[in-house]
């Protein structure tokens, strides 16, 4: 019989989090989602597979809980989706330096935290593992007009860690891989205009929470690709249109 997997899932309260905790629950992995309140989520389905933990991802005592969570209950850490992440869209001469930092502890410090402790236990399993981070594609291909540039430092940041984390666990079999969503039909976004987000790609239109699932789902079983950026964005990543 095969085992059963566990993946931690931050950020996973709404939006694409509570879409990947509910497809992975479906598929039948355990499950840890964490946020600062994923607790009082209204859109994850209980399950005995799942588990939450609340808290701010970019304090190391949080990630802390989480990964003893995923040993504790479910015995194992198999794959990591790090989806928490925030965003902040201002000129560069405004962003201050409490901006930074907000981003940094939230986008990078949040990744470093949880990250090593999950290597550490995929390192010790000696079964390989899968680590995939949502990104942007403005980190590499910024829009005119759409100005982002610190938060787009530390998104970046994300690409370049995971590119060399994949070269660096290669021989242990733990592969890390980025998905570069565009416009996602989110909370994040009930306050925008549809009619404007769909002109931000070549592919007019906005892509739905499922499709960035598929292709997080796809990365974490797939077991001869690492280092990959999956852009999910109807081609904004290649240019003007």
């Amino acid at each position: 019989m095969t085992k059963q997997k566990t993946v931690i899932i931050t950020g996973a309260s709404q939006g694409i989090g509570a879409g990947l905790v509910n497809a992975f629950v479906e598929r039948g992995y355990n499950v840890v989602a964490t946020s600062r309140q994923v607790s009082a989520s209204d859109a994850l389905t209980a399950s005995d597979r799942l588990a939450l933990v609340d808290g701010d991802i970019g304090d190391p005592e949080t990630a802390a809980h989480v990964a003893k969570t995923a040993i504790d209950r479910f015995g194992s850490i198999d794959a990591l989706v790090n989806n928490a992440g925030i965003f902040l869209a201002k000129p560069f001469v405004d962003f201050t330096m409490t901006d930074f930092r907000t981003l940094s502890s939230t986008n990078l410090e949040g990744f470093i935290h949880l990250t090593q402790l999950a290597v550490r236990q995929m390192r010790a399993q000696k079964s390989g593992g899968s680590v995939v981070s949502i990104t942007t594609p403005l980190t590499d291909h910024p829009i005119a007009g759409f100005s982002a540039s610190v938060s787009m430092m530390t998104k970046g940041g994300i690409n370049a860690i995971s590119k060399n984390l994949a070269m660096e666990y290669a021989n242990e079999k733990i592969r890390f891989n980025i998905v570069a969503p565009g416009v996602v039909d989110t909370p994040l976004h009930k306050d925008n205009p549809k009619d404007f987000l769909s002109t931000l790609s070549p592919i007019a239109g906005i892509s739905n929470v499922d499709e960035i699932v598929e292709a997080v789902l796809f990365l974490t079983e797939a077991p001869r690709i690492t280092g990959e950026v999956l852009h999910v964005d109807g081609g904004a990543h290649l240019g003007k249109w």
